[in-house]
């Protein structure tokens, strides 16, 4: 086990009705703020009538900026600092999933920078401060919420980045399940795939002596699994199961279950050139990498991968050679993806496996990707080659 150091700062309100407390959460922190969402179920669902009430009885003031898109754009991130500097807003509350909190993060730290807050993103400068951000989640997914992550696109290669600094996790989230009884299930599915890959880039490690870890890593994805198939199966309205997905969502990527561990996380890099590209949904693109990096690396270390079929998918003793238990453990992650309506292959997702040397070579610009096995230009190649049989 690694040494680490563990913090998480921020304040989770669970529970029904509990986007009402958000006013006096805010106020704790500024007056005049930047409310952003997406325009789109928010809205529909009138939780942003009942946030802007909440605001108003609080005494806090604000300037909305409406429009993030799956994949968030920098575009609008450019939007949301112009606001802040302009109108000296000390706060970003952001109102949606991932997408929304994640454009939230760039825009607090580009508020309190000179320069292009696609430095950040590019590798050029080290994000060190940030407007406090605070979030309202309505789509469980990213873990954004509670997480140092966000992950921007540049439409103008498209390029799909990252930043992963302490100062943009939220200083609050609030998480009420029952805002995600209308999500389409398509939306809730693509959440699931992106909660268990959080998981699986811990999972998946070198890291010897991690037992506590390792159960709380298998655990969370069987409840996962679980109650995703207890939503597609007509419980679009069940509380219990709802809970347990938002829930396990932040639990998959507040960095709890990568104590002690070195994650992977080079099927993250490998699916942002499939969302950047052909701006399919990051779950869905997840769920068509990964079953195809255990694939590729099911030779590294077949116990591990065994274990995952036996401990996830209940692959029992009748399989007594490890590399078959962990094939027969890919088939049912694949089987379960296509349940919950997901693609598994390029052909499902419309992705052209004509682009896949050069987005191969886009994975690996800034070097080899990968901790559990270190993946250059061919790694990749043959990676995408997997994801794209039918």
């Amino acid at each position: 086990m690694q040494n680490f150091e563990y913090y998480n700062r921020t304040k989770i309100i669970f529970g029904k009705g509990t986007e009402t407390r958000l006013g006096k959460e805010t106020a704790l922190y500024a007056k005049r703020i930047l409310l952003h969402h997406s325009g789109g179920h928010a809205v529909k669902s009138g939780l942003l009538d009942t946030v802007k009430a909440s605001l108003k009885d609080a005494s806090v003031e604000w300037v909305e900026l409406s429009g993030v898109k799956p994949n968030p754009r920098l575009s609008k991130v450019y939007e949301g600092v112009d606001i802040c500097k302009k109108e000296k807003l000390e706060f970003v509350l952001a109102l949606g999933g991932g997408s929304v909190i994640d454009s939230s993060k760039a825009i607090a730290i580009g508020a309190l920078y000179d320069g292009d807050v696609w430095d950040f993103y590019d590798r050029k400068k080290t994000a060190r401060q940030a407007l406090p951000v605070g979030a309202v989640l309505t789509i469980p997914a990213a873990g954004s919420e509670s997480s140092i992550s966000s992950v921007i696109t540049d439409e103008r290669g498209p390029w799909k980045q990252s930043v992963n600094e302490e100062c943009i996790r939220p200083v609050f989230s609030i998480l009420n399940p029952e805002v995600t009884y209308s999500l389409p299930l398509y939306q809730t599915a693509c959440g699931v795939a992106d909660m268990l890959a959080h998981i699986m880039e811990r999972y998946f490690t070198r890291e010897p002596h991690v037992e506590l870890t390792d159960e709380l890593c298998e655990g969370a994805m069987r409840a996962i699994i679980r109650n995703a198939r207890k939503i597609a199966a007509g419980g679009e309205r069940n509380y219990d199961a709802r809970a347990e997905i938002m829930w396990a969502g932040s639990i998959a990527h507040n960095n709890l279950l990568s104590t002690g561990r070195v994650g992977d996380w080079a099927s993250h890099a490998i699916e942002h050139e499939l969302s950047a590209l052909f701006d399919i949904a990051h779950g869905a693109g997840l769920a068509i990498i990964f079953p195809a990096w255990i694939r590729y690396n099911i030779k590294v270390d077949t116990p591990r991968f065994a274990r995952f079929a036996a401990r996830v998918w209940g692959v029992d003793g009748a399989f007594y050679d490890y590399e078959q238990a962990a094939l027969e453990g890919v088939f049912r992650l694949k089987n379960f993806f296509r349940s919950i309506g997901l693609p598994v292959s390029f052909a499902e997702g419309n992705i052209d496996p004509a682009r896949i040397p050069e987005m191969a070579r886009r994975t690996v610009r800034f070097g080899a990707v990968g901790n559990y096995r270190q993946l250059n230009a061919e790694d990749v190649e043959a990676i995408y080659r997997i994801a794209a049989e039918t």
